[in-house]
């Protein structure tokens, strides 16, 4: 092993806000001092101890814990996961933390459709040393002055965007600047204001309101912190189908997350309940007994519980199981009619319900 990869152990510092904290104890074996436990991109290895033919020059690098890439590296190289590694860059290099390592990268390789023989890959130079280290630290500490200074630049120039983020190539040659915007930007004299000020190739990144508040971070209604900032690293889209199938109040209010978009949260749970809904019959269906016919109200699909109330007298609803639901459409089918629904149901008034649930996102229906 290279003899940086002991500056790794001892200097790697937990406030890089790369994503990397420093583990409690001694060291030991395929420890390293930045683990990945902390980091949103981590990736788990099972396959720590195999190292096929085909991927043993193959590895996956990440950088400010938002994108990553995978690299080739030489074969008398080795790596482990959680080194601080320079790669190719263009131009120049850039300083990146090893995050899979051996056959898994193969494995990953395939599930995000990257091939290997089609794509030209950029390579994995050394392990980084102290210097490659300490500019890293320097242009790190840079990011949030030099982002705060853009704002300012682009307000006066009169922009009609935000900056977002500003990431710094790991030798201070290039700098990213991330921006969201509703409408096209021209920003030709903005990058020549900023190559005056910061002295660095600049490099201009649209990203969406999801990208952003993945980025910017904060806390979500639930009270925990946003998911795209914690844990997820692709975006799905999320449909108000989603809300509907879940029976959730379609409030705009209570169903957009802090980007303006419909929550992520709500594809979560969907497969469960599409799972659930194939036991319940047909809602559109009305029951018919010598009361008088009865529409559907709405479901508790957990409970498998049905809501049923008279035609003309809504405010009274009676919770029926689909068992028992299903037990009278197939009489209404043979020509036969129950007396009522009173006697097939649990629970006869709507008002204690619905005072005891109290949740809108309950009593919606589909």
């Amino acid at each position: 092993m290279e003899t940086g990869t002991d500056f790794n152990k001892t200097h790697i510092k937990p406030g890089t806000t790369r994503g990397c904290c420093i583990p409690a104890g001694p060291s030991e074996k395929r420890q390293t001092v930045n683990q990945l436990r902390c980091c949103k991109l981590a990736s788990y290895n099972w396959l720590p101890d195999v190292d096929g033919p085909s991927t043993k020059n193959y590895v996956e690098v990440r950088f400010k814990n938002d994108h990553k890439d995978f690299f080739i590296y030489p074969a008398e190289m080795r790596l482990l996961e959680g080194e601080v590694v320079a790669v190719e860059a263009s131009p120049g290099h850039e300083i990146g933390i090893v995050s899979l390592t051996g056959d898994a990268v193969r494995l990953q390789m395939t599930r995000k459709n990257f091939n290997p023989e089609k794509t030209e890959m950029h390579r994995v130079f050394r392990h980084a040393r102290p210097v490659d280290i300490e500019k890293w630290f320097e242009v790190i500490a840079l990011e949030k002055p030099t982002m705060k200074k853009t704002r300012v630049i682009a307000m006066d120039l009169g922009l009609e965007m935000k900056i977002n983020d500003v990431e710094y190539q790991g030798d201070k040659t290039k700098a990213i600047f991330y921006y969201t915007a509703s409408e096209r930007v021209d920003f030709r004299e903005l990058i020549k204001k900023l190559a005056e000020a910061f002295h660095i190739r600049v490099e201009m990144r649209q990203i969406g309101v999801r990208q952003e508040a993945a980025k910017l971070g904060g806390i979500g209604s639930c009270g925990r912190e946003l998911c795209c900032a914690s844990w997820i690293s692709s975006f799905r889209s999320v449909a108000t189908t989603s809300a509907r199938i879940q029976q959730l109040s379609l409030n705009p209010q209570k169903l957009a997350g802090q980007c303006g978009k419909l929550k992520c949260c709500l594809n979560f749970e969907v497969d469960s309940y599409v799972e659930a809904l194939r036991d319940f019959p047909d809602n559109r269906i009305k029951l018919k007994t010598k009361k008088g016919e009865a529409g559907y109200q709405k479901s508790d699909i957990f409970k498998k519980i049905m809501w049923y109330a008279y035609a003309g007298d809504t405010t009274n609803i009676m919770a029926i199981p689909i068992e028992k639901v299903k037990t009278i459409i197939n009489m209404n089918r043979k020509g036969n009619l129950p007396k009522d629904l009173e006697s097939w149901a649990l629970q006869q008034s709507v008002s204690e319900n619905v005072e005891t649930e109290g949740d809108d996102e309950f009593i919606g229906i589909i």
